[in-house]
């Protein structure tokens, strides 16, 4: 075997350590990860955490007001109402998590297939990107939902198509940079197969970007399914979410008027946790914005 022959490509395995220690460094960064984690944690723990079961009425004390046995209260059925945002959040949280997992894997797919058919295939599939991002996310949304209906699969579905042609344009554009690089030139040029560029060094090359979009996604797809679930067309009873609950509280809002707002404070925290750890992530990954 030869010198060339024989010469290791450049990896990116050691920056993942150095990434993570600029996300901490940024006090930002640190807390909306530190909540992100504390919300992720409390939501899987719901079983554990919740002082009452989701499902328990007491029918004596329908809309009562925050207390010690009720933190955040009851609604209108007696139910406790934080143990229900816990559960409710196990939805929110498993539509959110599947929306990303197949926006990120069908986008990431879309954009590196278009990257690598420069031609007509890659311009075609990139025009298709743009007529999908001039519509609006929620108006298309409530079409898709009122044609496909509103079960757990569907929304799941829809969340990920939505969130795919956004995600298949930044995966493009990571390629496409990934393939100006010296070591992709000095793996063409001394033969690598083709498989083993992709897979062992342009992905993972790319993965830090993705993840951060990740992240964003992953605020986007609860927002979106809060919001459609706050219209009546998200999670249907008896199944609850983040946004059912918002829904139910404002149908209520003149009985308890604490009953919207916990959801409420809960989904926005969420939302801006995320938001900001994708773009502490963005602010770690990227050399040009430091």
């Amino acid at each position: 075997m030869t010198e060339v022959a024989a010469m290791e490509l450049p990896r990116s395995g050691g920056r993942r350590g150095e990434t993570i220690l600029r996300l901490l460094r940024r006090p930002a960064g640190a807390i909306a990860a530190l909540i992100v984690v504390l919300i992720v944690v409390g939501v899987l723990a719901a079983p554990v955490l919740a002082p009452h079961s989701p499902t328990e009425f007491d029918y004596e004390r329908l809309f009562a007001g925050p207390s010690w046995d009720h933190p955040f209260g009851t609604d209108e059925l007696g139910r406790d109402l934080l143990s229900r945002v816990l559960h409710g959040g196990r939805t929110s949280l498993w539509i959110a998590a599947l929306a990303t997992l197949i926006s990120m894997v069908s986008g990431a797919v879309w954009g590196f297939v278009a990257a690598f058919r420069s031609g007509w295939v890659g311009e075609m599939m990139m025009r298709a990107v743009d007529v999908t991002l001039g519509m609006p996310v929620i108006l298309i949304g409530l079409v898709l939902v009122a044609a496909f209906g509103s079960s757990i699969l569907s929304l799941v579905l829809i969340l990920g198509f939505l969130f795919a042609p956004a995600t298949a344009r930044l995966a493009r554009s990571a390629i496409l940079s990934e393939l100006e690089s010296d070591y992709y030139l000095a793996a063409t040029s001394v033969g690598a197969p083709p498989w083993r560029i992709i897979f062992g060094e342009l992905l993972p090359n790319t993965v830090p970007v993705l993840l951060a979009r990740a992240s964003i996604v992953a605020a986007a797809a609860i927002f979106v399914e809060a919001s459609l679930s706050f219209l009546g067309l998200g999670v249907q009873p008896p199944a609850a979410s983040w946004g059912t609950l918002l829904q139910i509280g404002y149908a209520s809002l003149y009985s308890s008027y604490w009953y919207s707002i916990f959801p409420g404070v809960v989904i926005v925290v969420t939302v801006l946790a995320l938001n900001t750890l994708g773009n502490s992530l963005q602010y770690a990954l990227d050399p040009s914005r430091r």
